[in-house]
């Protein structure tokens, strides 16, 4: 199954790149066939890792529970993406912003990223997952600066240098595990999760520490925690709304859990309060400068991305207290993965109706594209903790696990949770009830662009109310293997 997960992104990208200019409509559907393909195939090793085996394939390539979880949220955001990336991109080339050169450069790049996801998540190595991550540094970083515009353009460098200097130093702290796992043991054995687990107890406390810290702010920066953050507004706000939803609903997450694998080793060895209080303190200042930039941000999409840096810093807090806050934050990265593309899906949408992402020249979405603003406006309520959504019951069981070890910082997090609804709603009200501008038309630009939120929305709904059993059983395998 894993090599089919590796080949198909290949094969869909090596179409898109040798496809002719009257083929623009087969390279669509590609994707969209390519990411129906993945995420059924992520379903069935998902359905492998129910009983806590590992699925292998390949040398150096194994998937536990936690690598299925990472497929099942990457595979289902890829396949909303792509599905949306078709009704945007049509829209884009109607109003003669881009040509097919750009479409198809744009579909080969959006299939190379989710192949270098799929190596992240599937290998067994920790070198080559940290090539696999700095690989989508290069495709998103075309990506970013796609519309060859000069602050697209300088978002894209940005995203280049700030992400290669923060994974070379990940790639530093991963060669010192590497040096003190062959201290330790065999150095001609090729260093696997398995053999850094193995060989913990005889790893140099010292040298793992300094090895975590170098990890954590290298792959901090790829995650966006504060203050190693910098590129991800720009990132964001510049990007194809598409390309947006992959990078704070895949990209993020997949850099936090090579954090907790690293993580895990480190805590065998030391102290775990040595990485409880890292994690917490990194989280911390990241929600609350998430929280105050969002009250006063007048650009939706950069809010959006703030906001990414908000449950990015709360999962990290949840995964540094433990417990029952594992399995909450593991739940609550399923349900952001979830909820943030249909934000960005929605923003794009905006961004298409008004040529703009300022959010003071949104006026009347909920007339003009009543699908849309009703949906941003639901998703913004949920991805703010509003009952009944499923992050309501992630960010109170994160909260109640952390108040008696952690109070003060609990209620910290609680000042910015509310800071940041209040940002929300001040933002969403000006852009959904306030006058239309007259020389717009009503509707949205195709049903392409709305699937695409419908089929997350949906998704969404059903888990928070009802989680399947395999699902509670494939968290329950992945949250025991970070503890």
């Amino acid at each position: 199954m894993i090599p089919i997960l590796l080949i198909t992104p290949i094969a869909a990208a090596l179409f898109s790149a040798l496809a002719r200019r009257t083929q623009q409509r087969a390279i669509e559907y590609a994707a969209v066939a390519a990411g129906a393909i993945e995420l059924l195939v992520a379903l069935a090793i998902a359905g492998t890792t129910l009983t806590g085996s590992v699925v292998f394939a390949l040398p150096l390539f194994s998937v536990d529970a936690l690598g299925a979880f990472a497929l099942i949220f990457t595979t289902l955001v890829g396949f909303a993406a792509a599905l949306h990336s078709v009704g945007y991109l049509r829209q884009e080339r109607e109003k003669d912003i881009i040509g097919f050169r750009r479409i198809r450069e744009y579909y080969t790049l959006f299939h190379l990223f989710f192949f270098a996801m799929f190596v992240a998540a599937t290998t067994a190595s920790p070198i080559i997952m940290w090539t696999a991550i700095e690989a989508t540094t290069l495709a998103t970083a075309f990506l970013i600066s796609f519309y060859n515009k000069p602050s697209a353009i300088e978002a894209g460098w940005k995203h280049l240098i700030v992400n290669s200097v923060g994974l070379l130093l990940g790639f530093l702290g991963t060669l010192l595990f590497f040096n003190a796992a062959a201290s330790a043991g065999d150095p001609h054995t090729f260093v696997t999760w398995d053999v850094l687990r193995v060989l913990s107890v005889s790893l140099d406390p010292a040298l793992i520490k300094i090895a975590f810290i170098f990890c954590l702010v290298g792959y901090g920066t790829k995650v966006g925690l504060v203050p190693m953050h910098t590129w991800l507004p720009d990132a964001h706000s510049k990007a194809p709304a598409p390309i947006s939803s992959l990078l704070s609903g895949v990209l993020l997450n997949m850099a936090l859990i090579a954090v907790l694998r690293f993580r895990t080793i480190t805590d065998s060895l030391v102290d775990p309060s040595f990485t409880q209080y890292l994690l917490i303190g990194f989280g911390l200042v990241s929600l609350i400068v998430a929280a105050l930039i969002i009250f006063g941000q007048k650009n939706y999409k950069r809010m959006l991305a703030y906001s990414s840096i908000e449950h990015m810093g709360l999962m990290t807090i949840g995964f540094a207290v433990g417990g029952a806050a594992t399995v909450a934050a593991l739940f609550h990265m399923l349900y952001h993965a979830l909820l943030k593309p249909i934000l960005f899906f929605c923003a794009g949408n905006f961004f298409l109706k008004y040529s703009s992402t300022k959010t003071l020249k949104i006026g009347g979405a909920l007339t003009l594209i009543p699908f849309s603003a009703i949906a941003f406006f639901a998703a913004l309520l949920a991805v703010s903790g509003i009952p009944p959504s499923g992050i309501f019951f992630t960010k109170l069981s994160i909260l109640s696990a952390g108040i008696d070890a952690f109070p003060f910082s609990m209620f910290l997090v609680m000042v910015a949770l509310a800071l940041i609804l209040t940002g929300f709603l001040k933002s969403a009200t000006s852009m959904l009830f306030s006058e239309p501008p007259q020389d717009l038309e009503k509707g949205e630009a195709n049903g392409w662009t709305t699937v695409s939120i419908a089929f997350l929305g949906t998704l969404f709904i059903v888990l928070s109310i009802y989680v399947p059993l395999p699902l509670i059983a494939l968290i329950t395998n992945a949250a025991h293997l970070l503890q």
